[in-house]
C-alpha cells in the first residue's frame, strides 16, 4: 500500500499570505468603519472651489467649479492645476493655474511648466462637459512643475492684479502686460544660488489688509509677514528676535492662506500641524494660538489648506487631503461638508468670498477647548507623502501605513525563502 504524502506549500507562501491578508483586513475595516462624509443643508449654500487635482505630486485634472448647496453647478477643467479662486463683481472667477508639459519655456529646456493667473469668463458652462470661455492674463515659464506656481492672485482694481510667485519668491503687481511693483524676498531672507532650483520659501498667498499693506504666507520659513509697499516688512509672526527668518513649527509649520481677522487676530490654515488655528497677538508682541480644531465630522484634518471666517460666524475650511470642504460653527460643529472628487486647495463662500474682518472666536462664547491632534512621528510623514501621491480615501490612517508596513515586511520574507526554497531544488 502506498503511503500518501502531504502536501507542502512553497516555503515562504505561508508568510506572503499572510501579509496580503493582513493588509487586505485593515482596509476591510476601514472602509466599514469608515464615517461618513457629507452633511446637507436646506440653506443656500454656494461655494467656489479651487481644485489642484490628482496623480502623482497634484499635478493632473485641475479644476474650477462651484457647489450649489450639495451638488455641482458648473465646472471648468482645462488644465493641470488651479488654486487660488476669486469671484469677481462682473461674475467671472480669477484664478490662479499651473499648465505642465509646455514647449514655450523662454530660457527652460522644453518641457516645462507654464503658470500665472487668468478669468474665466462663462461660469455657466455644464459641470458635464467642463468647457468654458477663459482668458489668461498673466504667464510665463517655470523650470519645473513643482513648488514653482502662482498659488494666489487678488484683483486691485483698474486692471491691476497682485500675486505671489514662488519661482522668484515674490510678490508683485501686475498691470498693462507689465510688472508695476514687486518685493523680493531675498531682500529679507537669505536667498540660495539659484532660486529657481530649489523649493526655498514656497511663498503660497498674499491678501490685501488695507491699500499698499499686504499680509504674506511664507510658508518654508513658517512665518507670516506684513508688507508695506514703501517700507517692505513692518512685522514678521513668529519670530523670536529681530531678523529670525525660521519660525517655530509648533506654532506654524508650512501654513496656507491667512485671514486678516482683526489687528490682534489672524486665522490660518497650519498645514503641516493638520489644524485650523487663530493667532492671537499679545500685550508684548508675541503671537500665539488663542483657538485651534483638528477635526470634524469625527475625521482628523490632513494638510488643510483654506480656512475663512465667514459672515454668518461659521468658519469653512479646506481639507485637502481628506478631500472635503467642512463648514463648522463656533463650537466646532459641522453644519455642512462636501467630499469632492479631486485634492481642493483653496474655497470661497459666496457672494463675500473671503474678507479682511471677521468675528473672532477668541472673543465669542464658545464652549470649544484646544484639542491636540495624534500624530505618530515617521508614520505620519510617510502617510502624507502616499496621501500627495496616490490620494488615498479619508479614512486611510497611520494604522493602514503600520499594519502596511508590518504587511510588506511578512510578504518581503516570504519572497526571500520562496527564493532559496526554488534554488536548493
Amino acid at each position: 500500500m502506498k503511503s500518501v504524502r502531504a502536501i507542502t506549500p512553497p516555503r515562504g507562501s505561508l508568510l506572503i499570505i499572510a501579509g496580503l491578508s493582513l493588509f487586505t483586513l485593515s482596509l476591510l475595516i476601514g472602509i466599514v468603519a469608515a464615517p461618513n462624509i457629507g452633511v446637507a443643508s436646506d440653506e443656500n449654500r454656494q461655494t467656489l472651489v479651487g481644485s489642484q487635482g490628482g496623480g502623482p505630486g497634484l499635478h493632473a485634472a485641475g479644476s474650477v467649479y462651484l457647489i450649489d448647496n450639495n451638488s455641482v453647478a458648473w465646472q471648468t477643467a482645462d488644465t493641470s492645476s488651479y488654486f487660488d479662486v476669486t469671484h469677481q463683481s462682473d461674475g467671472t472667477v480669477l484664478a490662479a493655474f499651473m499648465q505642465s508639459d509646455q514647449t514655450d519655456c523662454g530660457p527652460y529646456t522644453s518641457p516645462c511648466a507654464r503658470t500665472g493667473f487668468r478669468i474665466i469668463e462663462d461660469t455657466d458652462a455644464d459641470a458635464n462637459t467642463q468647457q468654458s470661455a477663459v482668458e489668461t492674463i498673466h504667464s510665463f515659464p517655470v523650470r519645473t512643475r513643482a513648488n514653482s506656481e502662482v498659488h494666489d492672485v487678488e484683483p486691485l482694481g483698474d486692471g491691476r492684479y497682485l500675486f505671489t510667485d514662488m519661482d522668484a519668491e515674490r510678490i508683485a503687481i501686475y498691470q498693462n502686460s507689465s510688472i508695476q511693483w514687486q518685493w523680493n524676498a531675498s531682500e529679507y531672507y537669505t536667498a540660495p544660488d539659484n532660486p529657481t532650483r530649489t523649493d526655498w520659501l514656497h511663498i503660497n498667498d498674499v491678501d490685501v489688509i488695507s491699500p499698499g499693506r499686504y499680509l504674506v504666507s511664507v510658508r518654508n520659513a513658517n512665518q507670516l509677514v506684513v508688507i508695506e509697499k514703501n517700507n517692505g516688512i513692518t512685522e514678521v509672526i513668529n519670530a523670536d528676535f529681530p531678523g529670525d527668518t525660521e519660525g517655530d513649527p509648533s506654532l506654524l509649520r508650512q501654513q496656507h492662506n491667512p485671514q486678516w481677522i482683526d489687528n490682534e487676530t489672524i486665522l490660518v490654515a497650519d498645514s503641516h500641524n493638520d489644524r485650523i488655528i487663530e493667532l492671537r497677538k499679545q500685550s508684548n508682541g508675541d503671537w500665539r494660538v488663542g483657538w485651534e480644531l483638528t477635526s470634524a465630522e469625527g475625521i482628523a484634518f490632513r494638510w488643510p489648506r483654506d480656512a475663512d471666517r465667514l459672515q454668518n460666524g461659521n468658519t469653512l475650511i479646506t481639507d485637502s487631503l481628506n478631500k472635503r470642504i467642512v463648514e463648522v460653527n463656533r463650537t466646532g460643529e459641522t453644519v455642512w461638508s462636501y467630499q469632492t472628487s479631486q485634492v481642493p486647495y483653496e474655497a470661497d463662500r459666496l457672494p463675500a468670498g473671503e474678507r479682511v474682518g471677521a468675528v473672532a472666536y477668541t472673543e465669542a462664547d464658545t464652549d470649544l477647548s484646544p484639542s491636540s491632534s495624534e500624530r505618530i512621528p515617521i508614520i505620519s510623514f510617510l502617510l502624507t507623502i502616499i496621501q500627495t501621491g496616490v490620494q488615498t480615501p479619508y479614512w486611510f490612517s497611520e494604522i493602514h501605513v503600520i499594519v502596511g508596513l508590518v504587511s510588506l515586511g511578512l510578504c518581503g520574507t516570504g519572497t526571500v525563502r520562496f527564493v532559496r526554497w526554488q534554488l536548493q531544488r
